[in-house]
Formats: structure tokens, C-alpha cells, sequence
């Protein structure tokens, strides 16, 4: 049994993106990625209004164990970002699918929608 959800897609970076059908979106990190990393302790997040491209870095997530970049899955827009888990990072350990939620955005480009990866897809990834 995966412990990813199915109505979310993935990227082989641990990124979770649940895509929205007004053309935004909202990303995050998946349980596996909040696993490895050990209790979250400090979250940096782009900017409101800044514009983001695909595989670039958007951030870095630090925990008790390492800190590691947060990669882009969709370009665009960065609309909201998620004020309570940088105030409050251990939701990205508690709920890394819902309230540990980073940023929403806008995307600009469909086609990089049909490369990310479904859960199934995702699970494969972490097996191989």
C-alpha cells in the first residue's frame, strides 16, 4: 500500500503536486522525502510573485539531519506560500501531503503537467 496519494502526481526530486483545474497548483514534499530527511526544523520559500522554472530550485528544507534543495516541477508563478509551515515545519513531518503543503502556483506550461508521475509511477521510482 503506497503512502501516496493517488489524486496527487510526483516528481523523481520527492515533490508532490496536486493540480488544480483553474491552471494552478499546489506542491509540496512527499512522505518518502520527509522520512529521509528527519525532523523539519527550517523551510525557505520563494518569494509571493516570483517566477519559478521547472527543475530550478525553489527552496531548501532543513531538519535535524541535513538540508536539501526543493526543486521546481511546474513553471510559473509563485501565488502563496505556505506562512504556517514555515512557522510551524515539523506539519511538513506531520502532514506532508496536506497541511505541510509549501507553495501554490500558477502554472504556464500544460505540457509539463503530463511529465510528472503518477503514485504508481512514484512508487516504482523508490523501488528501483
Amino acid at each position: 500500500m503506497s503512502e501516496h496519494p493517488n489524486d496527487l502526481q510526483y516528481t523523481k526530486e520527492h515533490e508532490w503536486v496536486r493540480v488544480e483545474g483553474d491552471g494552478t497548483a499546489t506542491i509540496g514534499i512527499t512522505h518518502f522525502a520527509q522520512d529521509q530527511l528527519g525532523d523539519v526544523v527550517y523551510l525557505v520559500l520563494p518569494k509571493v510573485g516570483s517566477s519559478i522554472a521547472k527543475d530550478s530550485k525553489m527552496g531548501e528544507v532543513e531538519s535535524v539531519k541535513s538540508i536539501s534543495d526543493l526543486f521546481v516541477p511546474l513553471s510559473g508563478e509563485v501565488l502563496e506560500i505556505n506562512k504556517d509551515a514555515i512557522d510551524h515545519p515539523e506539519r511538513i513531518n506531520e502532514d506532508p501531503h496536506g497541511t505541510g503543503w509549501m507553495i501554490k502556483v500558477k502554472f504556464s506550461d500544460e505540457a509539463e503537467v503530463q511529465l510528472l508521475l503518477s503514485a504508481d509511477d512514484y512508487d516504482k521510482t523508490l523501488a528501483s
